[in-house]
């Protein structure tokens, strides 16, 4: 048994290095869940210094893809998901929002952290129509070519595709559209393909986005880039994006009127969701 494994928590599962952030662990503990550690905490502190209220991109995020996910399901009449990059589960999951929809819509979570994995594998308990594949998103020919996945998902008819809160981790922008167009390829006409991602808006608050961007680089975990406008809208290709475009993620088809201003960590995450053509 290797030091780590003998130094986890109870219930951690084997081969996970508590002393080094992960993404979906720092995400969960800006959501306040329960399944992160001191290193992920300190990422969260690190962020909180530059910006106190940067955690509300967390929540912001999770609304914006409840709020896809329930006009996916009842409008546009997609019964297939899939959420790569997932992270830990929470409140109002992927699945959970489309099942109430439709209990046969269909959601397959992806992702390569072995402490997502270990809950993935505990969704799998809740219903038929829920599973997880374990694997690394930027590999897309890789996890295309999973006999697991296309058990689960008919690849001749429309697939919302997930990008959520993850191509930002990653430095090269060219690789991302390469790997966003593999995907994309695979998915039937009229499929979906949402986006949500860290914004560099310029002007007076380029700044904060450096030092945010800064933070996160410079902590254990490694990433967080920011994007422009015009960069993050590349990732898109040459879909159709649907009303009201890529925009703030407060401001994608709300569900009531705004009742006080957007902070600026809001002003600084863009969403998106694309269509392709039929």
């Amino acid at each position: 048994m290797s030091r780590d494994e003998q130094a986890a928590p109870p219930g951690v599962p084997p081969g996970v290095d508590t002393s080094r952030p992960s993404i979906a662990r720092v995400y969960d503990a800006g959501l306040g869940g329960k399944d992160n550690f001191e290193a992920d905490r300190e990422v969260l502190r690190a962020i909180l210094e530059v910006t106190p209220e940067g955690m509300v991109v967390a929540r912001d995020n999770r609304d914006w893809l409840i709020r896809v996910t329930r006009f996916l399901a009842e409008q546009a009449g997609v019964r297939q998901f899939l959420d790569l990059g997932s992270g830990l589960p929470t409140t109002e999951n992927t699945h959970e929002v489309a099942q109430r929809i439709d209990p046969e819509s269909t959601v397959v979570y992806v992702d390569d952290d072995p402490v997502v994995e270990a809950h993935g594998k505990v969704l799998l308990e809740e219903n038929e129509q829920t599973h997880f594949v374990g694997g690394d998103l930027t590999r897309p020919e890789e996890l295309l070519a999973d006999p697991a996945l296309h058990r689960r998902l008919d690849f001749s008819e429309p697939v919302a595709l997930y990008l959520i809160g993850v191509l930002h981790h990653f430095p090269d922008l060219d690789r991302l559209r390469e790997i966003v167009r593999t995907y994309v390829d695979a998915l039937a006409p009229g499929s979906f393909l949402a986006i949500s991602h860290f914004h560099n808006p310029g002007g007076e608050h380029e700044e904060i986005a450096k030092r945010v961007e800064r933070a996160m680089l410079d902590s254990g975990m490694g990433s967080g880039y920011f994007r422009t406008r015009e960069e993050i809208a590349s990732l898109f290709l040459d879909l159709e994006l649907l009303e009201p475009g890529l925009c703030r993620a407060p401001d994608w088809w709300p569900d009531g009127p705004r009742v006080k201003p957007l902070v600026v960590p809001q002003r600084m995450f863009l969403a998106g969701l694309a269509r392709k053509p039929r």
